[in-house]
């Protein structure tokens, strides 16, 4: 089975609109922000140097499915798993819950590349040692 990484959050203020419910956009920062604390739980970032190379990984996907509002002050958890690894991209999968209750869902795609000073990203194979450290998190292998 694979495994998950669960990080938690609390709904501010700032997150909210006028009537107290988290405006629909923040669900992809809370998605950005449990891929980048997922990545560093193993001990790899969202530019990081693996196998010699230093890489980032540029969004091309992004989707939400909402399901139940959230309020100010409420906790969230956000589950990462990883749906897909390809030659040069990785699709993570989001579950959010409130009290282990489903509140939405959504997935990020993402491209391994290359940055160079002066020249545009070039897109290349995800390094293996990458694949090897995220693979335990896929949901099938």
């Amino acid at each position: 089975m694979p495994q998950t990484f669960k990080h938690s959050r609390r709904i501010e203020f700032r997150d909210t609109d006028m009537a107290g419910i988290v405006h629909f956009s923040n669900f992809f920062a809370y998605m950005e922000q449990a891929e980048h604390a997922f990545l560093r739980s193993v001990d790899l970032g969202v530019i990081c140097t693996v196998d010699g190379q230093e890489i980032s990984w540029p969004r091309v996907n992004a989707n939400c499915n909402y399901r139940q509002a959230i309020k100010f002050e409420e906790m969230i958890d956000v589950e990462v798993s990883v749906a897909r690894i390809g030659t040069k991209s990785i699709t993570y999968d989001f579950q959010f819950t409130r009290d282990e209750v489903p509140v939405a869902d959504g997935s990020i795609t993402v491209v391994c590349c290359k940055f160079e000073h002066g020249k545009k990203p070039e897109s290349v194979e995800i390094p293996n040692g990458f694949i090897e450290k995220v693979r335990p998190y896929l949901k099938d292998k």
